[in-house]
């Protein structure tokens, strides 16, 4: 028995993705993985991007003031000092002038989005807290206290903000948030959820449809990868500064820390459209899944003539494709989606709200912004097929669909790709309907990334007569293909330092060119852990939080991807799982290297039989019991083959948290480098 105890207590601690903390890594759990002290600095801009960014500044329409003043409208309360420090404070140099080093449109986005500064009112009985995290917090006033739309990343931020939302209101600061609303699964909308629980023991949940499923797929199936990406995407290891991090897009910066769930009591799935009672309040809720989100809603609230717009639109245009990874959206369902909301909401709207930016007043100034993102996202969609249709192909296509944006789209600014933009989503659309393949069969099955590089390198002269011509194409600004080149040259050799010290050179340089937020922070990320090794990244998804409200068939599925299937293939079994508490069975087959589950009605013969509460394998993933101290008394048994949870634990494998993603230095030639 106590062989099985030892078992079950390993298979527990690594059967979810609290198993690591992914954000928390270092050299001693992997050998390129190299953090340091070193204080980043940056490089001046270049006279090339210093030009560059002046000919962006023309094409732009600075005398608009329109978005500061929307920003501005309806202020109550300017953030205290224990507030503005959840993140507002640290962006403070955005109150200069444009430095060389940051795309001018880049950095009136980061000045619209420092506006947002407290407690604003958005129209009778609905208000925001805008400023504390990437998300704004809503709040309406209900019949018995208050409903909170979207409660942000962190418990943290949530909690603050509504501590904050209170004191301030200018009603109803002493009555309880009764239901929380979450408008989407990305983790900016409800990773806060405990903090207002914590508060709140009592309120409600609710959330759009399949919403626990898509967080699960999206923050923990793939959560080691994308937590890993979510670093370069969101620059979490980057200073804050003109040579760093200066916006995230969606408002000035994500916060700190680790999500936090509370599952939905319930969820929009009977109709497209259908109208909820919440504590008093009509929402009439339209189900857009798979625009902004693979699970999302947006909702009328006919009282208060309100659109509230979930994510569907911000001030600027959104990821088609997210740079973190994601599912591909769906661009033409998206442009519908607006148009729906258009048609079924738009007549009697007298403001717009959303998750991100300032709401939008009048019911005119509602439809032409709508009317315009609808269409943005429309050509995006129809151009990048009718191009791909005359055979453009991927990498060409981002490139094409800039030259032909409608000067309506390119002049206003909330169409401007901060977030998105149209390069990347264009490849967005074009992988969506035809995949990753060109159907050139040299891109077919090329060789893997080093041995492909290091042919490279050999046909071009080796990297130092290449390192020579990249040189000169730095020096004339020419950084795309010296980004190509160079990296070809550190993938093959990563310890030329040479080419590393260029390469990096050369990300920077186009980061302080980009206007996206993300990809200056892809670049410049890419430049530091060039310079520096990997370092430590700040938000953690896929949390034992979020893993605790999984059902057990998710996280049996979240089990499979960490099998490895080479070692799994001598180590087939069946179990069958009984969580007595829900009155729940599942039917586990390993076989042919492969871990299957299916819910069944009756416990099957299998090798082995665990049962045990569904509650206690939350307590287990939360850190407040222990596997073996179940087993010991009896609260859980395994019966039958004891060795079947051996097999398994022989197959699993822990993701390396701290992976490579521009060339890695040997770790000894890093600490070499670093005490130079």
């Amino acid at each position: 028995m106590k062989k099985s105890i030892i078992a079950l207590s390993v298979v527990m601690s690594i059967s979810t993705p609290l198993l690591a903390d992914q954000h928390d890594h270092g050299a001693g759990k992997d050998e390129h993985a190299l953090t340091s002290t070193f204080s980043y600095q940056g490089k001046p801009a270049t006279q090339a991007t210093i030009e560059a960014n002046r000919q962006f500044a023309k094409q732009l329409d600075f005398a608009n003031k329109k978005g500061f003043e929307e920003t501005r409208k309806g202020l109550i309360a300017e953030f205290d000092q224990e507030t503005a420090a959840i993140i507002w404070n640290d962006y403070r140099f955005l109150e200069g002038e444009t430095p060389d080093t940051v795309n001018p449109s880049l950095w009136r986005q980061g000045q619209v989005n420092h506006e947002a500064a407290g407690l604003y009112r958005v129209t009778d009985r609905i208000y925001q807290v805008r400023g504390t995290d990437l998300a704004n917090m809503s709040l309406i006033r209900s019949d018995n206290g208050w409903i909170v739309l979207d409660p942000l990343t962190t418990p943290k931020a949530a909690e603050a903000s509504l501590r904050f939302a209170l004191k301030n209101l200018p009603e109803g600061g002493n009555l309880p948030v009764v239901a929380m609303v979450y408008s989407h699964s990305h983790g900016d909308h409800f990773g806060g959820a405990r903090g207002i629980q914590k508060l709140f023991p009592e309120v409600k949940a609710y959330g759009s449809k399949n919403i626990t499923k898509e967080i699960v797929d999206e923050n923990v199936l793939a959560g080691n990868a994308m937590s890993r990406r979510v670093s370069y995407q969101y620059g979490t290891v980057l200073p804050i500064g003109e040579t760093g991090i200066v916006d995230a897009a969606l408002s000035n910066a994500v916060t700190k820390g680790e999500l936090s769930y509370v599952k939905p009591t319930e969820t929009n799935h009977k109709a497209n459209i259908e109208s909820w009672d919440i504590d008093g309040v009509e929402f009439i809720f339209m189900d857009a899944s798979g625009t902004e989100a693979t699970s999302e809603s947006v909702a009328y609230i006919p009282e208060m003539n309100a659109i509230w717009g979930a994510e569907l639109t911000y001030k600027g245009m959104h990821n088609v494709y997210t740079l973190r990874g994601a599912k591909v959206r769906d661009a033409l369902l998206w442009s519908k989606t607006i148009n729906k909301v258009i048609n079924e909401f738009g007549g009697d709207a007298k403001v717009l709200f959303t998750a991100h930016s300032a709401p939008i007043w009048g019911n005119e100034e509602i439809n032409t912004f709508l009317k315009l993102q609808r269409d943005n996202y429309g050509f995006v969609h129809n151009q990048s097929l009718r191009l791909a249709n005359n055979g453009v192909v991927m990498q060409d296509i981002g490139w094409e669909i800039q030259k032909i944006i409608p000067d309506s789209i390119q002049k206003a600014w909330h169409t401007n790709g901060y977030h998105g933009t149209y390069s990347h989503n264009a490849r967005a659309v074009y992988n969506m309907y035809l995949g990753y393949f060109d159907m050139n069969p040299a891109n077919l099955n090329p060789l893997p990334s080093q041995a492909e590089a290091s042919k490279f390198v050999e046909y071009m002269g080796g990297e130092e007569a290449i390192l020579t011509k990249a040189r000169a194409d730095f020096d004339k600004g020419e950084y795309h293909f010296v980004a190509t080149v160079l990296n070809k040259v550190v993938t093959a050799n990563p310890d030329f330092k040479p080419g590393r010290d260029l390469l990096a050179d050369t990300y920077e340089q186009l980061g302080y060119q980009s206007e996206a937020a993300g990809w200056r922070n892809v670049y410049l990320s890419g430049a530091y852990e060039l310079r520096n090794g990997i370092q430590k990244t700040v938000l953690k998804a896929n949390s034992a939080d979020v893993v605790s409200e999984m059902d057990m068939g998710m996280m049996l599925d979240y089990l499979a991807v960490q099998v490895d299937a080479s070692v799994a293939q001598h180590n087939s079994f069946t179990l069958t799982v009984v969580l007595p508490d829900i009155k729940e069975t599942y039917f586990v087959e390993m076989s042919n290297g492969n871990l299957n589950n299916i819910q069944v009605t009756e416990p099957r013969k299998a090798d082995a039989t665990l049962t045990i509460n569904k509650g206690d394998i939350d307590r287990i993933n939360l850190g407040q019991a222990k596997a073996t101290q179940l087993l010991e008394s009896g609260e859980a048994q395994l019966t039958g083959d004891q060795s079947v949870l051996d097999k398994l634990k022989r197959s699993l494998t822990k993701a390396n948290t701290a992976f490579s993603i521009v060339p890695s230095q040997s770790l000894s030639t890093a600490q070499h480098s670093h005490q130079h």
